[in-house]
């Protein structure tokens, strides 16, 4: 499906001034590029010091197989770089739609420093990924703000399971990592 906009999309730059054809060009390359990042790689510089954070993370069970492995690379970034198994909070829900709520009632414990809400939702055939999707990403923006304190994004939206292995421990790094380090410098950012 990505190639397939990635298509039309170059169509329609055909017919663009070339100012605006070079930003879309740069748009497509970026995309691209950012589509095949490794989610493992990340700059641990100047991290802060987490040891005495607490950080709640509630996990989608919906495609189980995927989100326990988004999962085990948070938990496995966050105590790497200092956190204490003590001090993680894991909360499940049942599908990606529930990280909503699960995620603000672990952002109302004054006690927890950080949520990271883990899921997946995979393109099915209907338009059902799109709504869930755009629920769950506008919902935790609310949260963030509602909160003020980090809730971070670490839900897959692929359009493949293949994709979504890629990205929770595959070839392509692991999702859970990228969240893990993304709580722990947004932490640092709100001392």
């Amino acid at each position: 499906m990505a190639l397939a906009i990635i298509f039309i999309v170059k169509i329609v730059i055909f017919f663009l001034s070339e100012k605006k054809r070079n930003f879309a060009l740069y748009f497509i390359f970026k995309y691209k590029k950012m589509s095949t990042k490794n989610l493992s790689d990340y700059k641990a510089k100047n991290l802060p010091d987490i040891s005495t954070k607490k950080f709640g993370i509630v996990v989608a069970e919906w495609n189980e197989e995927i989100t326990n492995n988004l999962l085990q690379g948070t938990i496995d970034t966050l105590v790497k770089h200092g956190a204490k198994y003590e001090n993680l909070v894991v909360k499940t829900v049942p599908g990606s739609y529930e990280l909503v709520l699960g995620s603000t009632h672990l952002a109302k414990r004054s006690k927890i420093d950080a949520v990271i809400a883990l899921g997946c939702i995979i393109q099915g055939e209907t338009r059902h990924f799109e709504f869930i999707a755009n629920a769950v990403a506008n919902g935790l923006v609310d949260v963030n703000l509602r909160h003020s304190k980090p809730v971070v994004f670490g839900v897959l939206t692929t359009d493949t399971l293949e994709q979504a292995k890629d990205r929770s421990g595959g070839k392509l790094g692991n999702k859970g990592d990228e969240a893990a380090i993304t709580a722990i410098k947004m932490v640092g950012f709100t001392e």
